[in-house]
């Protein structure tokens, strides 16, 4: 299990740093500066619960008999997707009615901490 959530904190850590390298250059050219905070805020986001993937995965490998640690990493993972995802493309496109999907993805994250918090809390150690 910690091995494919290790994998995933790693991919969205390289699309975190791809993402925001667009918008520091590419999107910077042609969006405002309304824009620009929207994005950014995707990228803080993601970079924030790419970490938060990456100490799931973490403890997962020292709690390899809790086999439940795929639960906050999917919603990390969801969270990621539909919060940031929805920031980027509202960022890009102005597109207000991508809005919608941002909280659904503040939920994810939520789930994903209480998740986290609940795993640790109930282990042997």
């Amino acid at each position: 299990m910690a091995k494919y959530i290790l994998t995933i904190a790693s991919i969205s850590g390289l699309l975190a740093v791809a993402l925001g390298a667009f918008g520091a250059h590419a999107l910077e050219a042609i969006a405002d500066e309304r824009a620009m905070d929207v994005y950014e805020t995707g990228v803080q986001y993601h970079f924030f619960h790419t970490l938060a993937l990456l100490g799931n995965g973490l403890l997962a490998g020292q709690y390899p008999a809790k086999p439940l640690f795929w639960i906050p990493a999917s919603l990390f993972t969801a969270g990621i997707v539909l919060f940031a995802g929805s920031l980027y493309l509202l960022g890009m496109t102005g597109l207000t009615w991508l809005g919608i999907i941002t909280p659904i993805g503040g939920l994810s994250f939520l789930g994903g901490w209480a998740s986290l918090a609940w795993l640790i809390l109930s282990s042997d150690r």
